[in-house]
Formats: structure tokens, C-alpha cells, sequence
């Protein structure tokens, strides 16, 4: 299947033995050789929900950018209602799923400058693919990722399982996935799951070998600053953005300053 700029559907791939729909979206540059940029939403995003988000960062940075919708969300094959993700749910995106969809869309790391941009579970999702090919990514930008698991992640999840309950916020989910159950209950069974608490993947992270750029808003109600500092620990050439006035949706709350460090973090690796 090829893919060309302003193009959007849905790729099939083969996953866990099953035919599974992604949808996808390409928005940027359509210049030879520009670098493609990955966007890997959070754990309740879309494609949709990115917005126009990644069509102002790929034109500040000459780039040409791929957004999806991962399995369970957006447009994509959803979730089985029967189906509980385990405690490795990001690790097989990473290492299952996304090489599947690049290899659908005929993007070859070995002949494309490709970059990832994560936000939240995006974020780690990101890494755990750098890490895993290390030669695979010309860079990697993550915003608010996880690397192990706190009290006021937890906490802020168990919030958000009582909205879901009490709230229209199923129906304001309901106009970015085909199924709205399938995206939320996936990801807030399996976080709230107590055997998700010892998920930590800092070990792992310390594979990654290209340039890295770790974004976190002081504000975040996901997540401390810890997150970020503890991948610059694991990863030493990481470079840090601590935003103020920032929550966990740096890409929202300071979109500006998030689309000028990216685009010059990626100009300056070439």
C-alpha cells in the first residue's frame, strides 16, 4: 500500500493472528526527503483528537507527518468487548504493532529519516520502540510518557472511571471512536489493574541511541516531573522541557512553545 501526503484511510494488518483495521491520517510536507513524522496518541486519543496539532508542527519543521489510531480507538478495529489488555499492552504496540503498520504503508526506517512524537502512553510507546530499534529512528520527541507507575497517575485514572460512570463523558468520547467502551475501558481497566503497578520500563529505555526529547508540564496531573528526569537518567544525552503552566497535555495547554523546541530539536539532528 503506498501513502502520499493528505492521504487518509485505513491500513490492514495482520495482528495476534487477526486481521485488524488502522486508521491513518497524513498531513505535512510532500518534499523528497523530508522527515516523516510518527504521532502515537495518548491512552484515550485518535487520530482525530490530535486536531490540527501535527499539520502546525510538520510545516514549522519541513516535515510530512503520520498520524493512527492505535487498535481499540478512533476508526480502527476495536477492541473485543471480552478482551483485557495485559500489563504489556504498550510494549506490543511498540514491538507488534507499529513495525506492522510501517511496513503496510511501505515506510522503511532503513531509506525514511523517521522520527516518533508520543504523547502520554504515545510517549511510551515511543520509547519502548527506540529502544528496541535502536537503528530504526533518525529521533524521538515524547510528551508526558510514562515510565513507571505513580500514586497520582492511579489516582487521576480512578477520576476519570468515575466520570466515565457519572458524566456525558462516554458521549464526548463517542464523537472521536467508533466505540467508545473499547478505548476507555481498555485503557482504565488495565491501569488501574494492581498488577500494572510494578509496570516500570527504565531498565529498557537505557537501549535508545537517538536524539530524544522529553517534554513535561510542571502541572501534570498524570505524572510528576520524575517521569522526564528519570529518562534523562536512563538516557544521559536526553535533553529536557519542563513547562510551566503546563499540564499533561503539553501539545494543548502551551502548543506554541511545544512546536518551536520540536522543530528545532529535529532541525538541529539533521
Amino acid at each position: 500500500m503506498s501513502a502520499s501526503v493528505g492521504n487518509a484511510g485505513r491500513a490492514q494488518i495482520d495482528w495476534a493472528g487477526q486481521p485488524v483495521h488502522i486508521e491513518y491520517q497524513w498531513v505535512g510536507s510532500a518534499a523528497p526527503g523530508a522527515p516523516v513524522l510518527v504521532f502515537l496518541h495518548e491512552g484515550l486519543g485518535s487520530v482525530a483528537m490530535w486536531r490540527d496539532f501535527p499539520a502546525r508542527l510538520c510545516e514549522a519543521a519541513g516535515a510530512r507527518g503520520l498520524m493512527y489510531s492505535r487498535p481499540g480507538y478512533g476508526r480502527s478495529t476495536p477492541r473485543p468487548a471480552q478482551e483485557r489488555w495485559t500489563p504489556r499492552f504498550m510494549h506490543r504496540q511498540a514491538h507488534e504493532v507499529l513495525p506492522a503498520l510501517l511496513q503496510a504503508l511501505q515506510l522503511d526506517p532503513a531509506r525514511e529519516p523517521l522520527w516518533l512524537f508520543g504523547h502520554s502512553d504515545g510517549g511510551s510507546i515511543a520509547l519502548l520502540y527506540a529502544a528496541a530499534f535502536p537503528q530504526a529512528l533518525r529521533g524521538a520527541i515524547v510528551l508526558a510518557p510514562h515510565i513507571f507507575v505513580e500514586d497520582v497517575s492511579v489516582t487521576s485514572i480512578e477520576q476519570a472511571r468515575e466520570a466515565y460512570l457519572e458524566t456525558d463523558l462516554k458521549q464526548r468520547l463517542g464523537r472521536y471512536h467508533d466505540d467508545a467502551d473499547s478505548a476507555f475501558w481498555g485503557w482504565n481497566d488495565i491501569w488501574l489493574d494492581p498488577a500494572f503497578r510494578s509496570w516500570n520500563i527504565e531498565r529498557e529505555i537505557a537501549a535508545i541511541r537517538c536524539p530524544l526529547l522529553a517534554v513535561q508540564g510542571v502541572d501534570d496531573e498524570y505524572g510528576t516531573l520524575e517521569q522526564i528526569r528519570g529518562i534523562a537518567r536512563a538516557v544521559p544525552h536526553t535533553q529536557l522541557l519542563e513547562l510551566p503552566d503546563c499540564g499533561h497535555s503539553p501539545h494543548r495547554d502551551q502548543p506554541q512553545a511545544v512546536i518551536e523546541a520540536a522543530a528545532r530539536f529535529i532541525r538541529a539532528a539533521g
